[in-house]
């Protein structure tokens, strides 16, 4: 059973920093693509960076890059998301995701496997 727990969201000021973690047990995790979207009420999940399986390269949203980093660490089953620079704009809930591609996609629709999610809230 594949289980993936987000960690670190919480309110921080405008230009602050935060890094989110995912958690993952249940699936060969240096293998799989791991990515991070996110999500505000009454849209759709927005990408935000992948990282391609067995340390393949990241890929990210043109709007965030530079601000937002996506690293992992396959002796811990962990992804980590650092946003610097945060903007009110960055406020919403962070999902992980999983998936066994090698080529990981930017729809939401095309990844396996979901955290619950956690919540990034950025004041002005």
């Amino acid at each position: 059973q594949v289980q993936m727990v987000e960690s670190g969201g919480r309110l921080v000021q405008a230009g602050g920093s935060l890094k989110l973690s995912c958690v993952t047990s249940g699936l060969p995790f240096s293998t799989y693509s791991m990515a991070w979207f996110r999500q505000v009420p009454g849209q759709d999940r927005e990408f935000v960076a992948a990282s391609k399986g067995r340390d393949a390269g990241t890929i990210y949203a043109d709007s965030l890059k530079g601000r937002f980093t996506i690293s992992r660490d396959n002796a811990k089953n962990t992804v980590y998301l650092q946003m610097n620079s945060l903007k009110p704009e960055d406020t919403a809930v962070y999902y992980c995701a999983a998936d066994s591609t090698m080529w990981p996609s930017t729809a939401m629709y095309n990844w396996s496997y979901w955290g619950q999610g956690t919540q990034v809230t950025v004041s002005s």
